[in-house]
């Protein structure tokens, strides 16, 4: 890993279920992310998503690209145009800075209104040292 790597992107189909289920795993009941009526009484065309369902997929994109030794150690993202059902968001990153085996990680993620979320994510990758059988 170093500055200047270009993870690959990944597409995420945001679906009716994707919404409600989101909001339900994270207790967040808020009428909008579940309740098309109420969104829309409020002013959105839709339901859309809540920031801990962001949180998670932004996490998912991290440890999915950097493996299983990953350790998420600060995640740091504001959210701007919502994700709707019926769209998708293509997340993107771009290491900024290596530090030993701590990377920060500046990542975006777009769908067709515009970003969705952007922020950075710091996250350590341990360095396995093989035993005297050469295993991990």
């Amino acid at each position: 890993m170093r500055a200047g790597d270009v993870l690959p992107p990944l597409e995420i189909e945001i679906t009716r279920t994707l919404v409600v289920a989101g909001a339900i795993a994270s207790r967040d009941y808020q009428d909008v992310h579940h309740d098309t009526d109420a969104a829309r009484q409020k002013g959105s065309p839709d339901i859309f998503m809540n920031i801990l369902t962001t949180n998670g997929l932004v996490g998912r994109y991290i440890t999915d690209h950097f493996g299983p030794r990953a350790v998420l150690r600060k995640v740091a993202i504001r959210l701007g145009a919502p994700n709707h059902p019926g769209d998708t968001m293509v997340l993107t990153g771009v290491v900024e800075d290596v530090r030993g085996d701590t990377a920060t990680v500046r990542i975006v993620g777009a769908n067709s209104l515009g970003n969705h979320v952007t922020g950075t994510v710091t996250v350590t990758v341990a360095v396995t040292t093989p035993n005297a059988e050469g295993r991990p």
